[in-house]
């Protein structure tokens, strides 16, 4: 008997009866409102913490219309990138108290649209989500934005969705790290690029090949090498092969897609005794903890996927804050700065 008596949910009714006020006033005095004595603030607080009450958070959650989760979509969990997000998004979802349903689309098309459907069926609040390369039809998303339920994009987005969206300039990180190249004295200056899909693979290219012409280098597609799993350490040691087989001592540099690529190409100029910098200058892109480890050390650019993260979350709750208040938003489009990176590799 004693087990059940100490297992019931404790009501606010209850509390109002045992004090003989409201249930509207024990709500306010839990809540610390200033038009409640601090007399009855103190009686409300002490008999709720005898009896153990504890709120109701789903019976509020109803009550607002709101179910206090959110869902978050990414390629991959356990990349160095996106665990950085991850973290962040997770820090802001805790100051605004909300639970967060992760999921990982693995850069599979189908997947993530299951997963979009399984986070509508459980009534989420708000979507966050970094598409797949493989992501070209985007009715997903527009499923989304008809059912009113605020989405917000970062790091691979899709331009011709209305939504708010978080991410670098791609184009002008990359612009910058081939320039740096150029001005250290290199002419023949490969570039490992990620799929023809994805946003920032295609901006990353662009910002390559407007580097070049801006200093007068002509673009030679036949130094740029398709990789379509991007994010693949022995896609960036084939190509480097396939490079050095193509154009042996007639390239000078290499740009990558990212991090994993950059350090695949390097295990295979080591491997050949190809010297980094002196024979091929090499930089990558996310700065990944490994690119300070490898040897040499690998030059970068910092993504700062902290930042996106967190902003990302940010604008996502303030949406989500206005809807319920029945304020129109309009999309936001956030740039994150990127920072170049200078270590031993260029």
């Amino acid at each position: 008997m004693n087990q059940s008596k100490e297992m019931k949910t404790i009501t606010l009714k209850e509390i109002a009866n045992q004090l003989e006020l409201s249930v509207t006033t024990v709500s306010k005095a839990l809540k610390a409102y200033p038009d409640v004595s601090k007399k009855t603030r103190d009686r409300v607080k002490t008999l709720a913490e005898k009896l153990n009450y504890v709120p109701n958070s789903f019976a509020v959650s109803l009550r607002m219309q709101k179910s206090k989760t959110i869902g978050v979509i990414v390629p991959e969990t356990v990349h160095y990138f996106f665990s950085k997000v991850i973290d962040s998004i997770l820090k802001e979802a805790e100051k605004n108290n909300y639970v967060v349903i992760l999921m990982q689309s693995k850069e599979d098309y189908e997947l993530e649209k299951k997963q979009i459907d399984l986070l509508l069926n459980k009534g989420v609040d708000g979507i966050l989500i970094s598409l797949s390369n493989k992501t070209s039809n985007l009715d997903h998303l527009k499923k989304i934005q008809a059912l009113g339920i605020p989405l917000v994009l970062f790091d691979k987005i899709a331009k011709t969705i209305n939504c708010s969206k978080v991410k670098i300039d791609d184009r002008k990180s990359a612009y910058e790290a081939v320039t740096y190249l150029i001005k250290k004295g290199h002419k023949r200056i490969a570039h490992f690029r990620g799929g023809l899909n994805p946003q920032n693979s295609i901006d990353r290219f662009l910002g390559y090949k407007k580097a070049l012409l801006d200093n007068d280098i002509n673009f030679d597609s036949s130094l740029v090498y398709l990789c379509d799993n991007d994010s693949d350490f022995d896609d960036g040691f084939k190509n480097a092969k396939k490079l050095i087989q193509d154009h042996g001592n007639n390239v000078d540099a290499l740009f990558t897609m990212n991090d994993l690529l950059a350090i695949g190409a390097l295990n295979y100029l080591n491997s050949v005794n190809i010297n980094v910098p002196e024979d091929i200058a090499l930089i990558g892109f996310s700065n990944w903890f490994m690119s300070s480890v490898v040897t040499p050390t690998l030059s970068s650019i910092e993504q700062n996927g902290y930042e996106i993260g967190e902003k990302s979350a940010q604008i996502l709750f303030h949406e989500i804050d206005c809807k319920f208040k029945g304020i129109i938003t309009k999309p936001q489009q956030i740039i994150v700065d990127t920072e170049l990176i200078i270590r031993n590799s260029s």
